[in-house]
């Protein structure tokens, strides 16, 4: 469906809807005063304020308005666009008005925000005056139809990408889910027991891989990376290569299932489900999709050799690695053992990984911090604390810990159990880590010193046999993906979602979507959840066989357009713009043509076209020279 404006040469009544953000805008602005001061405005015909535009009484406000024919054109002066833009277009559609008639003023981030009493109304006033004029230059717009492919892939085969599989496949969309290692179940085949429930990461994996695989919607692509991506929502062509993995960590999967014996469709401990057999061969597969969804996950911090001695002392271990030693050691004896020697005391110790200060830790080689808190240590580290206890109860066990946050549902109960069962808490300051030290001259290899604030700072030595460092989340290493696709990426380097409560889901880039701990670290509930909601919103995209986009791309006048190709040069999406041949007054002639799906109307073109011959639409230069005079003239 064509996105060329209709000409409107109805009256103009534009409605102004001033927005008092609970107080977040009315604390700073008067806001009845901005709404006298545009009321008298020629063309506005409504002005209402309001305590939240954006609850359902502010949205039915400007329904009823439309619909009794008193509003034509609308201007909401609230908090930032990016937040509610959508929201008050929907409402505008559901009242049968075109929903690109509406101007957006930013009273809350750009004026109440940053400014107090009267220069705040003032601003205001202007932004307020500045929209109405640009409302009064808006046309009818047309969203872009775009045909697209029922299918869609999905990154990754951890416990996001084979739930978003499943529920995408249920949905009556078929898949193909992409994983570089050889198993499926990603993170969590590391893992023994799952808290709270104390289920078998076995057997859930198990389950979950078994249904995936035997799924006729469902493509499973193990050994695979993307190579090459282009397109755009509905049209994205993947490039896959499969090949044997050469990573170190896969080596020791395939290693550990050729010892085990077990063939395809078998589940190897800390590996993960076998699906099929390891290709001999490179392969490359082009796969054609409508939406994709990054199911990547996450890596484990690894310490530094001068990080507690880890790497340089056997006695210091990480947790992962404790949960391993435990799971295949089922032995009940009073004593913990590893590699036959007795743990008589155990020193576990938090935030190792997670929760950097710049200026008090080491930032990693490219000089970055992990500032972000892991989430699911806490829990995680009581748990093997309470595990020791019960199943080696001559073992003592210490937990070295900044702050106890088991967030979950029922997992604070592990903190009040590790209490009960004698684990020894001691509390540090960051600046004020524990200090860890090999004792040449004592019957314990390891002394663990810390200055420990539940005891007002008391200075505490303890000397052990272990050292367990609970690690914490990292992003995954994907530069090659993001940089590929052009995935923004946050400050912590985990996926950037548009915005957490409002498109908690989704990338900046249409059509591409987010699940599970690729985004933040989370725990396995919190990622299956994550997937579902991306599987909820891909189907709903790709559902009726065609996507529609906003219609805010360049346009070109074929009658000033002469071929500079100026504006190709300046375009910052490959392929959004292209100089194509056309036949012009019975002459062929080369002009600009912009690819509708692919354009992302920045703009770029149109600042370097010498014949003004591009502009956007709902952009226009005539409507910003509409604004500027508004401001100017105030």
């Amino acid at each position: 469906m064509s996105s060329k404006p209709k000409e409107d040469t109805s009256e103009d009544k534009v409605g102004v809807y001033i927005c008092h953000c609970g107080g977040n805008i009315s604390d700073h602005v008067d806001v009845k005063q901005v709404a006298d001061n545009v009321k008298g405005i020629e063309g506005v015909s409504m002005v209402h304020t309001n305590v939240f535009m954006c609850s359902d009484p502010g949205q039915e406000l400007i329904q009823e308005d439309i619909k009794s024919g008193k509003v034509n054109k609308v201007v909401v002066a609230s908090c930032a666009p990016s937040l509610h833009e959508t929201t008050f277009r929907g409402a505008i559609k559901r009242a049968d008005m075109n929903a690109y008639l509406y101007e957006h003023a930013n009273i809350r981030e750009q004026v109440s925000w940053v400014h107090d009493g009267a220069p705040a109304t003032d601003k205001a006033t202007v932004l307020v005056k500045a929209a109405i004029a640009k409302a009064k230059r808006l046309v009818p717009l047309d969203p872009i139809r775009v045909d697209a492919h029922k299918n869609v892939v999905v990154i990754g085969g951890g416990m996001s990408g084979l739930r978003a599989a499943q529920d995408l496949s249920q949905k009556g969309i078929k898949v193909a889910l992409i994983e570089k290692s050889p198993f499926l179940g990603g993170q969590v085949a590391n893992l023994d027991k799952l808290f709270p429930t104390g289920a078998d990461a076995a057997d859930i994996i198990t389950e979950m891989s078994t249904a995936v695989v035997s799924d006729p919607n469902i493509n499973v692509y193990t050994c695979s990376q993307i190579v090459q991506s282009e397109g755009y929502i509905g049209n994205f062509k993947v490039k896959l290569e499969r090949k044997r993995p050469d990573s170190p960590e896969d080596f020791e999967k395939l290693k550990r299932l050729a010892n085990s014996g077990k063939d395809v469709g078998s589940y190897i401990p800390f590996a993960g489900y076998y699906s099929e057999k390891v290709p001999t061969e490179k392969e490359e597969i082009v796969i054609e999709t409508g939406a994709m969804v990054f199911a990547s996950g996450f890596q484990t911090y690894t310490p530094r050799p001068d990080e507690y001695g880890y790497g340089e002392n056997a006695h210091v271990i990480t947790l992962p690695q404790l949960i391993k030693i435990m799971a295949e050691d089922k032995s009940e004896n009073d004593v913990l053992r590893i590699d036959g020697k007795k743990i008589r005391r155990a020193a576990l110790i938090h935030c190792v990984g997670s929760r950097h200060i710049p200026g008090v830790h080491e930032p990693d080689e490219n000089g970055n911090y992990n500032e972000h808190c892991s989430r699911t240590c806490c829990t995680a580290t009581l748990q093997a604390a309470i595990d020791i206890r019960k199943r080696h109860p001559g073992t003592h066990v210490f937990e070295y810990f900044r702050d106890i946050r088991t967030y979950g549902r029922g997992q604070e109960e592990y903190y009040e159990e590790a209490s009960k069962n004698n684990v020894v808490f001691m509390r540090f300051e960051p600046e004020s880590s524990p200090v860890v030290e090999q004792t040449p001259d004592s019957s314990f290899p390891m002394k663990v010193t810390v200055r420990d604030t539940l005891t007002f700072g008391e200075e505490l030595e303890a000397e052990v046999d272990l050292v367990v460092l609970a690690v914490g989340m990292l992003p995954s290493n994907i530069t090659d993906l993001t940089e590929m696709m052009k995935i923004p990426v946050s400050a912590d380097r985990f996926l950037q979602e548009v915005h957490p409560k409002l498109r908690p889901v989704e990338l900046a880039k249409t059509g591409v979507l987010l699940a599970g701990t690729c985004q933040a670290p989370m725990d396995i509930g919190e990622s299956c959840n994550a997937a579902q909601a991306s599987a909820a919103k891909a189907s709903i995209l790709l559902s009726k066989g065609f996507v529609e986009l906003d219609p805010f791309i360049a346009q070109v006048d074929s009658q000033r357009c002469v071929g500079h190709g100026e504006c190709v040069i300046a375009c910052l999406v490959e392929g959004a713009i292209s100089m194509e041949e056309v036949e012009v007054d019975g002459k062929i002639t080369k002009q600009a043509q912009v690819a509708e799906a692919v354009c992302t109307g920045c703009g770029a073109c149109v600042a370097v076209c010498p014949e003004n011959a591009i502009d956007i639409n709902g952009w226009k230069l005539e409507q910003y020279e509409e604004m500027v005079d508004a401001i100017v003239s105030v």
